[in-house]
Parts: C-alpha cells; sequence; structure tokens
C-alpha cells in the first residue's frame, strides 16, 4: 500500500520528489511536465541520471550533459549524475541498487518517479525502473549493512513514468496528472527543447505534447500525464479522489 495521507507539515514544507532517468532526456520527455507543476507548487524536485548518453545517435556526451542541466534548471530542479554501466550498458547488479537505494536515504523523498518496467523499449529504461523499485524497499530495511551510513527511509509511493508510447503499461490504470496550465506547459515544453541534439533528429517534442492532450482529453483536460503506481494508492477520504478520466 501507499499512503497518500500528508504529514504535518506536508503542505507548506512538501518531502521531495526524487526522479530517476536512465539517459539525459528521459525525464523531462517522460514526465517533465509533473516535475514542473510540483516545482511550482513549491516542492523540492531532485533529478538523477544514471548516464550521459555515450552511446546515443546524436550528440555528444558533452552536449548532452549540458542539455540535461540547462532543462533541470528550467523545470526549477536540481539535478545530480549517477555513473552506473553507462549508456546501452545498464545491468541489473545489486551493486546498483544500493547505490539508487543510498540516493533514497539521502534525499529523503515523499515520492519517487522512474521508467516504466515495460519490456519493448530502450533496455535501460525498464532494468533502471527495476533497480529504482528493488532499491525503494532496500532503502526501509535497517539491517543491510552498506547502507549502515545513512539512516533508513521509507518512500511514500513509487510511480512510474513512460518515455514513449510503448512504454506505457496496459495493466495498470494511470493516475493523471493535470498539467493544463499555460504555463506549465511552456515550461515543460522549454526544458524538452533543451535537448536540441535530440529535438533535433525527430519530434520527440510534438510526439510528447500529443501523448500529452491525448490523455488529458481522455478526462476533460487539455493536457495530462500519466503515471502508474507500483502499489495501490491509499486515501484518506473520497475527498482527495477529485474525478476520474471518463469523458467519453
Amino acid at each position: 500500500m501507499m499512503p497518500m495521507k500528508p504529514g504535518p507539515n506536508s503542505l507548506s514544507n512538501p518531502a521531495p520528489l526524487l526522479v530517476f532517468g536512465a539517459h539525459p532526456d528521459d525525464i523531462e520527455f517522460g514526465c517533465g511536465g509533473v516535475v514542473a507543476v510540483e516545482t511550482r507548487s513549491g516542492r523540492t524536485a531532485h533529478l538523477v541520471v544514471c548516464s550521459r548518453g555515450e552511446s546515443g545517435t546524436h550528440g555528444t556526451p558533452e552536449q548532452r550533459t549540458r542539455e540535461a542541466e540547462t532543462a533541470a534548471a528550467q523545470l526549477g530542479a536540481v539535478m545530480e549524475w549517477l555513473e552506473l554501466d553507462g549508456d546501452a550498458h545498464l545491468e541489473l547488479r545489486v551493486a546498483h541498487t544500493l547505490k539508487l537505494a543510498a540516493v533514497i536515504r539521502r534525499v529523503r523523498p515523499g515520492l519517487v518517479l522512474a521508467p516504466s518496467l515495460v519490456a519493448n523499449q530502450h533496455p535501460d529504461h525498464a532494468r533502471l525502473g527495476t533497480l529504482v523499485r528493488d532499491a525503494a524497499r532496500l532503502a526501509r530495511y535497517g539491517g543491510v549493512a552498506e547502507l549502515h551510513d545513512l539512516p533508513l527511509h521509507a518512500i511514500g509511493g513509487l510511480f512510474y513514468y513512460a518515455v514513449t508510447p510503448e512504454a506505457e503499461p496496459r495493466d495498470i490504470s494511470p493516475v493523471l496528472v493535470n498539467i493544463s496550465e499555460p504555463e506549465i506547459v511552456a515550461t515543460w515544453t522549454a526544458a524538452m527543447a533543451a535537448h536540441a541534439t535530440q529535438t533535433g533528429a525527430r519530434q520527440y517534442v510534438e510526439l510528447q505534447l500529443a501523448r500529452a492532450r491525448l490523455h488529458g482529453l481522455r478526462a476533460g483536460l487539455d493536457y495530462a500525464v500519466p503515471l502508474y503506481p507500483n502499489d495501490p494508492v491509499v486515501v484518506n477520504t473520497l475527498g482527495q479522489l477529485s474525478g476520474s478520466a471518463r469523458r467519453f
């Protein structure tokens, strides 16, 4: 279960949002609009990128590093780089899980976002999602020797985002995050456009806006980004459920 109830100071000082991406542009393309909503509301967003796009067809690692840092600033987020195996070489290793768990304990987020576990996408995406899922569990275990230097931490919830339409899970009903405000859409668009080496090669911005438009329309909104919960979402009262996507 994922308790969504607010803590005593959560409205004025919410726990950080922690977002993991396998490549320099994954977070912006997959859930940048959500990050923009959260930072605008006053929540700190901490982005962790686990490669520098070394195996990509377009752009050098140096270029993509600069682009990612520019995009994070556009979203009002802080970011860090976490070196694992490199682009297109990510493997499922306990050592990686422990590194990610250490980040979770250090940042102490309320919510964590990670790439979806769907297999039909860049293999680094699904593997990172699996590593983050396992790390979130280990972060709350007090007896993990490698993590003794950091106090244990239990997150409020883990949600997956999809970088491509094919990565959207078909067996999980999403939570749709309303990003319809023009300022939010503009901020998200600017963050995606910061990845010029990628957007100059393919129409990534148009694809993500079209996806958000479709998800929004099904819920009677202009734009929405789907997030897929790892566990059932818990609310204190039905009043916290503001609506559903059944509009057609």
